[in-house]
């Protein structure tokens, strides 16, 4: 595999208190070094990726982990946002959701989604899954440079 030279800094927008601990958890039992940052809802999440009032300072995430269901703004008008910006146009963005309508992923693709990954509900495909993503995002792939 290669291996990048740094931790990536990871966004995980999600308003489940669950989903967040199961993906700490799955962060921690992988020795996962990269940073994860979270958002816990759609006004949240925008003003980290623009760093905006209290997230003024916040890093350019290399990967953004995004759920649908979300309070103030959904994922897909998130994601809308992030490509539409000349800055943010090229963040990886994966959509992990509960939901596995057709039509949430057609939507999600045709809004340039880089993948879709429906949550499992069991904590050790739920791990394992994560574990997978940050695999490929950061070892296997070769992300943008930071801005």
């Amino acid at each position: 595999m290669i291996y990048t030279a740094r931790p990536v800094d990871i966004l995980l927008v999600e308003d489940d208190p669950g989903d967040e601990l199961m993906t700490r958890e799955a962060f921690e039992e992988h020795e996962i070094a990269n940073t994860l940052h979270v958002a816990r809802d759609g006004q949240e999440a925008l003003d980290f990726l623009f760093r905006r009032g209290e997230h003024v300072h916040a890093p350019r995430p290399d990967l953004v982990l995004l759920d649908l269901n979300l309070p103030r703004y959904n994922g897909h008008q998130i994601l809308a946002k992030i490509r539409a910006d000349a800055e943010l146009s090229d963040l990886p963005v994966v959509i992990l959701s509960t939901s596995s309508a057709e039509e949430d992923v057609v939507s999600s693709y045709r809004l340039f989604a880089n993948a879709y990954v429906t949550k499992p509900t069991d904590l050790d495909e739920f791990t394992s899954a994560v574990r997978q993503i940050d695999e490929f995002f950061t070892q296997l792939a070769r992300l943008p440079s930071r801005s």
